[in-house]
């Protein structure tokens, strides 16, 4: 088919993340996506750049990432609100953890909890295909409806030929195990499955929005001395809530609409059938937040997303080649800021 420096097998955001930044080193890219375009985690998502709450080298991808998110919303002319993030407290331990994180991060406290000023919001239904749309401008060559058969040094064999290559990376998310079934056993590599519905809403509410449920989730709040005390609490109040992994919160959509969610369920392989009790779990939850009596919805999905104990996939099966995933449901946050030193990496090979 051709011959280029970086061959990328997947079109998410963390496949066009290092697209991006390869192009930036003057590096000639092919990118190769098995679907006509992005239909997986990244666009299945809030749409929520939650920098602020992340910890560790989580934390400095993601500070990274937000700006690569302005430079990209600028050049590829996506929708992007720099509204922050509303963790709202409606409880005294609640409070107390957003008191405690305010020593952590820089974040303001209100009446209703704290805001978290430097978190963004983007649509996903918009923004991965406008990087892409911004790179194929750029000379990135994409092979769309195209199944990648293999991956060697030098060499992507996919199903309408071969790609020669100095370098590949594999970014295909929970699907690693598909090319590199040994490697996603050995760091435990899990499908997430998530419950998540969008649901009408008159007015508008700029920033996203999270909740004690949220808290427990995001690695940042675990600092906290009090954050025990609101699981305790939770998992005493809400059994079946904290059983189902609830991360009560929602975005709000350029239409209106709030995507809301999510829950979340742990396997090696995802089981088709869909528990209703879920979704009622999210929407009563979800209205009772909005102080409404009902939910109108108006589309309901299935999110998948890598899971592993540690954050962050980074691995070599092959000389030239990276498997990489973001394997703890922060893509979207952190993968702009994860590409840079894979491919620093990578390129010492060369």
């Amino acid at each position: 088919m051709t011959s280029v420096d970086l061959v990328v097998v997947g079109a998410g955001v963390v496949g066009l993340a290092h697209a991006w930044h390869a192009v930036r080193r003057g590096l000639s890219v092919a990118v190769v996506e098995r679907d006509e375009h992005a239909v997986g985690a990244s666009v299945r998502n809030f749409g929520h750049g939650c920098f602020t709450a992340q910890d560790g080298v989580a934390f400095e991808y993601a500070m990274t990432a937000r700006e690569e998110w302005l430079k990209l919303a600028n050049e590829a002319g996506f929708w992007l609100r720099e509204s922050g993030t509303l963790v709202v407290a409606r409880h005294d331990d609640e409070r107390a953890v957003l008191e405690e994180f305010a020593s952590v991060r820089e974040i303001e406290l209100t009446g209703e909890g704290a805001l978290l000023p430097l978190d963004v919001r983007v649509d996903p239904r918009e923004a991965v295909h406008a990087i892409a749309a911004l790179l194929a401008e750029r000379g990135v060559a994409f092979h769309w409806s195209t199944n990648v058969l293999t991956v060697e040094p030098g060499l992507v064999r996919t199903a309408r030929g071969e790609i020669r290559c100095r370098a590949a990376v594999v970014a295909v998310g929970h699907d690693v195990d598909r090319f590199f079934p040994e490697l996603a056993e050995q760091h435990e590599i899990q499908r997430c499955r998530l419950h998540m519905l969008r649901v009408a809403h008159d007015g508008v509410i700029d920033p996203a929005v999270l909740t004690g449920f949220s808290m427990l989730r995001y690695d940042a709040f675990a600092r906290c001395p009090s954050i025990e005390k609101v699981r305790e609490r939770l998992t005493n109040d809400h059994p079946e809530l904290v059983e189902a992994g609830l991360n009560l919160m929602f975005t709000q959509l350029p239409d209106g609409s709030l995507t809301i969610g999510d829950t979340h369920h742990y396997s090696r392989t995802v089981d088709p059938y869909r528990p209703e009790r879920l979704d009622d779990l999210v929407l009563t939850e979800t209205a009772r937040l909005l102080g409404v009596g009902s939910l109108h919805v108006l589309e309901r999905w299935r999110g998948i997303y890598a899971s592993a104990p540690h954050p962050f996939l980074t691995a070599t099966p092959a000389p030239r080649v990276r498997a990489v995933s973001v394997t703890s449901g922060i893509g979207m946050t952190t993968a702009l800021g994860l590409a840079p030193p894979v491919l620093d990496d990578l390129l010492q090979e060369l």
